[in-house]
């Protein structure tokens, strides 16, 4: 009992020191790399309020800005992750920047890593354009998501002309 205890008490206190703190569902992506690339790590979406909260963690990209978006299937499976299909985008609205009202559900925008290949990246997006629910039309659970080559030039219909995937993860409920 006395070392359960204790254990519990390690999560509530690591839990505590998060950099978000959670008042709902959390989501992870475990990013891959694709075949011939090095691109890896982690991006959670947390639920707090009426936002969704993104962290993401990379390591391994070229420098520079890189497009990031969530993908409509959640396949990494094709060497190129070309299974993972298009952008999610649950509105129909055509491609667009993270600060347009005219966007993909999936528009994430872009991230960026430094000389080293690391990239970090927090921002939030409001629920009523994507959820961490367990269905539902805006729900991300079981959705790819993609760290592209190029940046997201924000116009080129419908994918920002990121150019190829370097890494794909699947969103799956914490």
């Amino acid at each position: 009992m006395k070392k359960l205890s204790i254990a519990l008490l390690s999560v509530v206190a690591i839990s505590g020191c998060s950099t978000f703190n959670s008042s709902g569902p959390i989501a992870v992506a475990n990013m891959e790399p694709t075949q011939g690339n090095k691109a890896q790590g982690t991006v959670s979406f947390i639920k707090k309020g009426d936002q969704l909260l993104v962290d993401a963690r990379l390591t391994g990209l070229p420098p520079g800005a890189h497009g990031f978006h969530i993908h409509e299937k959640g396949d990494c499976s094709a060497p190129d992750a070309m299974s993972a299909g298009g952008h999610f985008n649950p509105t129909g609205k055509p491609h667009g920047s993270p600060m347009q009202a005219e966007r993909h559900g999936g528009d994430l925008g872009n991230i960026t890593a430094d000389a080293n290949g690391k990239a970090e990246l927090q921002m939030t997006i409001p629920l009523s354009e994507i959820d961490v629910s367990k269905s539902g039309a805006s729900s991300i659970v079981g959705k790819g998501l993609i760290v592209h080559a190029d940046p997201d030039d924000y116009r080129t219909q419908p994918t920002g002309n990121a150019g190829k995937r370097l890494a794909c993860g699947v969103i799956t409920l914490r």
